[in-house]
C-alpha cells in the first residue's frame, strides 16, 4: 500500500511542480536578487579580485565530440552550459548595477599636445636602429632581421631574387619535414618570384621603395591577399582565390615587400593554442619545441618568424592573438592601439577587440613595420583621427624620466619560473633609470569576464550564418566555443560595455601618474601537443583563460601592448615580458622594448630554423 501511495503522490507532485516552474513562477527576474551597485568613476574597494582560473576539463577525441554534441542540444543550452557559466563566474555581469553609459568601441581621441618638432625624423631614427643592431645577442645565435637582409642587398652579396629562391626551397622542405612546420599554408612560387625580381631591379637602379623593399613577409590567413584563398583557418570559406588585397597587404606591396604567402591560424581565431586539425591547415609546430603549440590565433605568423622563413609577419589580436604566439615562439609581437593599423580586408570577427600588429625578430623590426603600416585608412572607420605615428625618443640611451606602473598582486599571477625572470627584467629597467611605481588595476576580474562576453558575443553574431550552414565543417573546438557564446544575452553584452567605460576611465587616471604598465606576457610557457590533438583538436578553456590573463586589458580597452622575449623555461621554452601604454603611445613601448632586449643575455637557437641568407 505504501509504495502505491508514494507513487500516487509523486505522480501528482511532479506535474504540479513542473507546471508551477514553467507556467506560474516568474522567470525573468527575482525581487530577492541583489545587485552590487558600482559608483560611477569609483573603483570597487571591497577586496581585490584577481582574474579567476577557469575550470573546465581538457577535452579531446571522443570526449570532445560528446561534449560538442551535448552542448548544442536543448539539455546543453538549458542545463550544462549555464552550469559552466556560473561555475566560472561568467555570469558576473548579471550581478552588477553599473550606471556608466556603455562604450561599444574603445576608440579614444588623441590628446592635444604642443606641436613639438621631433629632434630626429622617423627615417633618421630607423637608420639609427639599422646601424646599431638592436639584437643584443652579439655572441652566439641571432635571428636574421631586416638589417641583415638590407646589408645583403646593399652590399650586393645577395639579391631579392636569390633570397626568394632560397625561400621557395625552404617552403618545399617545410612541407616534407617530419613533423611538417605548417607555418605557411598557401604560397605561390610565381608570385614570390615576380615580387622578388621587381625588387631586384629597384636595388640595381638604386630606387628602392622603403626599408621593407625585398624583405620577406607573410600575413595571417585572416587577411585578404591576392591570389590566395581567404579561408580564415576553415575548410569552407574562401572557395575562390582573392582578387583584392586587405589594406595591410596593399601597403606591404607598395613598400616593396615580398609576400611569401599566407600563414596558418586557429580556425576563425577562436582559440589561443593554434590547434587547427582540419585538412587545409593542420597544427603548426613551435620552432623551439616541435611537440609544443605555437600559441594562437596568429599561430603560423609567429612560427614563420621564429623558424627564419621571414623576419616579419602580420597578425590580428582580439584576445592576445599576436602577443601569445609571439611569446610562445620567442619573438617580438606588437598590438597597436585600437584603430592604429587598418583592419580593412580582414574578417571582422570581433569588431571592438581586434587590433592589427606585426610579429618580428626584434623590436627595431617591429618599429620599422609599425612606422609604415600605422596611419588612417578611409576604408576603415576607426582611427581616422589618430595622431601621427612617431618613434620619438626610441633610441634614447637610458630610461630616465619614465615611470613604470606595476600591480604586483596581478603581476604575480603566473608560474614561478615566469615570475622569477620577469621580476629580474623589472630590476633591469630600473637600473637604466626608470622608476617603478606600484599601482592598483581595479576590477580585473570584471575585465576578464566582460572581455570574454564582448569577443564571444561579437564572434557569435558575425558567424551566425556559418554556424547554421557550416556547423559540421567547423572544428569541434569552434563549435564548442560558439555554443558557449550562445549563452550570453543582450543584457550581458550591454553591461560588459558599461564595464568597458569604467575600465577605460580607470586607465586614463592611472596613466596620469605612469608612462606604462608592466606584466609578464603569458602566465605559463607553451603547452604540449598530444597525439589526439592532431586528429580531433582539443578544447582547454582553463588554458585559454590563463593564456589571455595579461592580454585582455589591452584588447578590452584598446591600449597598445608589446611583448619581448626575455628568457627561457627549464624546458627550453621562451618566456616573454609585456609593456602596455596609453592610447597612441606606441613609441614608449618600443623605447622600453629595446632596453628589454638587452636583458636577455643570449638567444637560444630554435630546433627548427632556416637561415635564408646562408
Amino acid at each position: 500500500m505504501a509504495p502505491q501511495l508514494l507513487f500516487l503522490l509523486l505522480s501528482l507532485l511532479l506535474p504540479a511542480t513542473a507546471f508551477y516552474l514553467c507556467c506560474v513562477r516568474r522567470h525573468t527576474g527575482s525581487a530577492g536578487a541583489v545587485l552590487r551597485r558600482r559608483q560611477p568613476g569609483r573603483a570597487e574597494e571591497r577586496g581585490r579580485w584577481l582574474p579567476r582560473d577557469t575550470w573546465a576539463p581538457r577535452l579531446c577525441g571522443s570526449g570532445l565530440r560528446l561534449f560538442v554534441h551535448v552542448a548544442n542540444t536543448a539539455f546543453g543550452q538549458i542545463c550544462l552550459l549555464p552550469f559552466l557559466i556560473r561555475l566560472n563566474n561568467f555570469s558576473l555581469m548579471r550581478s552588477l548595477d553599473i550606471h556608466e553609459d556603455p562604450t561599444f568601441i574603445p576608440e579614444v581621441a588623441a590628446e592635444v599636445t604642443e606641436d613639438k618638432s621631433e629632434a630626429k625624423s622617423t627615417s633618421d631614427i630607423i637608420e639609427q636602429l639599422i646601424d646599431a643592431r638592436s639584437d643584443s645577442a652579439s655572441n652566439g645565435f641571432s635571428f636574421k632581421g631586416i638589417k641583415d637582409y638590407l646589408d645583403c642587398y646593399r652590399s650586393g652579396k645577395l639579391t631579392p631574387s636569390q633570397v626568394a629562391k632560397n625561400i621557395i626551397a625552404v617552403l618545399e622542405d617545410c612541407d616534407k619535414s617530419t613533423p611538417p612546420l605548417r607555418a605557411i599554408v598557401q604560397w605561390d612560387q610565381e608570385q614570390i618570384m615576380l615580387m622578388a625580381e621587381a625588387s631586384t631591379v629597384r636595388y640595381r637602379n638604386k630606387c628602392t621603395l622603403s626599408y621593407l623593399d625585398g624583405i620577406p613577409v607573410c600575413l595571417k590567413e585572416e587577411f585578404k591577399v591576392v591570389p590566395y584563398h581567404h579561408r580564415v583557418g576553415t575548410v569552407y570559406l574562401g572557395t575562390e582565390p582573392e582578387t583584392e588585397d586587405a589594406t595591410v597587404a596593399k601597403k606591404l606591396r607598395e613598400a616593396g615587400a615580398i609576400i611569401i604567402g599566407v600563414s596558418n591560424m586557429h580556425e576563425l581565431g577562436t582559440g589561443t593554442t593554434g590547434c587547427n586539425p582540419n585538412r587545409y591547415h593542420k597544427i603548426p609546430r613551435n620552432p623551439y619545441k616541435p611537440n609544443h603549440f605555437t600559441g594562437g590565433s596568429s599561430s603560423g605568423s609567429a612560427a614563420a618568424v621564429a623558424a627564419g622563413l621571414c623576419p616579419v609577419a602580420i597578425g590580428t589580436d582580439g584576445g592576445g592573438s599576436v602577443r601569445i604566439p609571439a611569446s610562445f615562439c620567442g619573438v617580438v609581437g606588437l598590438k597597436g592601439t585600437f584603430g592604429r593599423i587598418s583592419s580593412h580586408g580582414s574578417l571582422p570577427l570581433s569588431y571592438s577587440t581586434v587590433s592589427v600588429g606585426p610579429i618580428c625578430t626584434s623590436v627595431a623590426d617591429a618599429a620599422i613595420v609599425y612606422s609604415i603600416l600605422a596611419e588612417p585608412d578611409p576604408l576603415y572607420p576607426y582611427g581616422l583621427k589618430q595622431p601621427k605615428a612617431t618613434l620619438s625618443d626610441m633610441c634614447a640611451p637610458d630610461l630616465k624620466g619614465l615611470k613604470l606602473g606595476v600591480d604586483w598582486t596581478f603581476f604575480k599571477a603566473c608560474d614561478a619560473e615566469v615570475l622569477s625572470i620577469c621580476e629580474k627584467a623589472v630590476e633591469h629597467l630600473q637600473s637604466l633609470g626608470a622608476s617603478v611605481v606600484e599601482v592598483s588595476l581595479p576590477e580585473i576580474e570584471e575585465v576578464r569576464v566582460a572581455h570574454v562576453i564582448c569577443i564571444l558575443s561579437e564572434m557569435r553574431d558575425f558567424l551566425q550564418p556559418d554556424f547554421n550552414k557550416h556547423f559540421q565543417e567547423m572544428n569541434l573546438e569552434t563549435r564548442a566555443n560558439l555554443a558557449l557564446a550562445s549563452q550570453f544575452t543582450a543584457l550581458d553584452y550591454i553591461t560588459a560595455n558599461r564595464q568597458r567605460t569604467r575600465s577605460m576611465r580607470f586607465l586614463q587616471e592611472i596613466f596620469t601618474s605612469v608612462n606604462c604598465l608592466l606584466t609578464p606576457a603569458v602566465a605559463c610557457p607553451a603547452p604540449r601537443i598530444y597525439e589526439s590533438d592532431l586528429l580531433t583538436g582539443s578544447s582547454d578553456l582553463s588554458f585559454t583563460a590563463r593564456s589571455m590573463r595579461f592580454m585582455q586589458l589591452g584588447n578590452f580597452t584598446g591600449i597598445p601592448g608589446l611583448v619581448v622575449p626575455i628568457g627561457y623555461s627549464t624546458a627550453g621554452l621562451p618566456i616573454s615580458f609585456q609593456v602596455m601604454a596609453k592610447w597612441w603611445d606606441e613609441a614608449v613601448l618600443l623605447r622600453i622594448g629595446l632596453k628589454l632586449e638587452q636583458f636577455r643575455y643570449q638567444t637560444q637557437k630554435p630546433s627548427i630554423y632556416y637561415d635564408i641568407l646562408a
